[in-house]
């Protein structure tokens, strides 16, 4: 039997430059989509901007199929950058779930085509309870951009998808809107660094906003001393001791005189001291780098980086020695 035309395996084979050119082609249609956005961008963009940041309740995002896998990812970017938001599925919520939107909410909705039914089933119950509805669609002529509050045009020339049914290029642009709409948000709630870790509490970005050198660093009799009469040989005792790589020279006021590494041993050595003899005074390093208890640890890290050393001193406003960390406690924390 002879193979249709229109089957896979009729395909002409193609090489390698052509399957590259066909991604190139995909990424510059879902490319311009997105930049046609922004070269529209107006008076209803600052209207839903308005009507989210005036909203007292949550911003409920919904969509179905592919605008509804947007949708989710909408709500959680609204979530993370300060704009309490959930996903409510339009199936779910006209079957009982619409019970999770209150008077001070907003509605989010996304449909490419604006005549998604289940979408449009919940407009009235969202008029009957005063709730302000956005709608993202790709047909401002639709029925849900002429019932929303606010309605705010995606549509796209083309999808990427050759046949121009797959939703890609517009799924893309609704994406980017969200984006767009959540950053502008953020700026205008002034939401900082330390908020956005507050919410992020569990991940590498929490750990580096919210974690203080204190919260890692070893204290008491962990904190490797010696005095500056001490020999080279008791401080690299001490070092040994307290495995932190670094011991500090303290006065006997308590105040820091001096910091003493590896590399100071080094230099030291080279110079052919008697470590027996030598007092630690002689080869510590005066100016040594040290950092505050309050301080981020994300800035121990930095100061290691920068001066390419692998421990650190913490002093108080009196240069007295609080604590002591080095990289792997650093690294222990998930900071690194």
């Amino acid at each position: 039997m002879a193979t249709p035309a229109h089957s896979p395996s009729a395909a002409a084979p193609l090489d390698d430059a052509a399957l590259v050119e066909l991604g190139r082609v995909a990424l510059g249609i879902e490319a311009e989509a997105v930049a046609a956005l922004g070269r529209r961008l107006g008076h209803d963009f600052v209207r839903a901007c308005r009507l989210t940041l005036a909203c007292r309740g949550r911003v409920v995002v919904t969509g179905l199929g592919k605008s509804g896998h947007i949708a989710g990812k909408i709500a959680a970017t609204l979530a993370s950058t300060g704009t309490p938001a959930f996903f409510l599925h339009p199936a779910e919520a006209v079957h009982g779930d619409v019970g999770m939107i209150t008077r001070e909410d907003l509605v989010l909705a996304l449909s490419n085509s604006g005549e998604t039914a289940e979408i449009l089933l919940l407009v009235p119950v969202l008029k009957r309870l005063g709730v302000p509805l956005i709608a993202l669609t790709g047909n401002p002529a639709s029925a849900l951009a002429r019932t929303a509050d606010v309605h705010v045009d995606v549509s796209v020339p083309a999808e990427a998808c050759p046949l121009n049914l797959a939703p890609t290029a517009s799924t893309t642009a609704s994406l980017a809107m969200g984006d767009a709409l959540a950053v502008t948000l953020l700026r205008l709630r002034g939401f900082t660094e330390q908020d956005f870790a507050r919410s992020h509490p569990g991940g590498t970005i929490g750990r580096r906003l919210l974690l203080h050198v204190a919260d890692v660093m070893h204290t008491g009799e962990e904190i490797p001393r010696v005095a500056p009469e001490s020999t080279v040989a008791a401080g690299l005792l001490e070092m040994s001791r307290k495995g932190l790589g670094i011991t500090s020279v303290i006065a006997a006021d308590g105040r820091l005189l001096g910091v003493f590494t590896d590399g100071d041993l080094r230099r030291a050595l080279d110079r052919r001291i008697d470590i027996h003899s030598t007092p630690m005074q002689q080869v510590m390093t005066a100016d040594g780098r040290t950092i505050g208890a309050r301080e981020l640890a994300a800035e121990a890290v930095l100061l290691m980086e920068q001066h390419r050393i692998t421990a650190l001193l913490v002093v108080d406003a009196q240069r007295r020695v609080v604590g002591a960390l080095n990289v792997h406690d650093l690294l222990r924390a998930g900071v690194v």
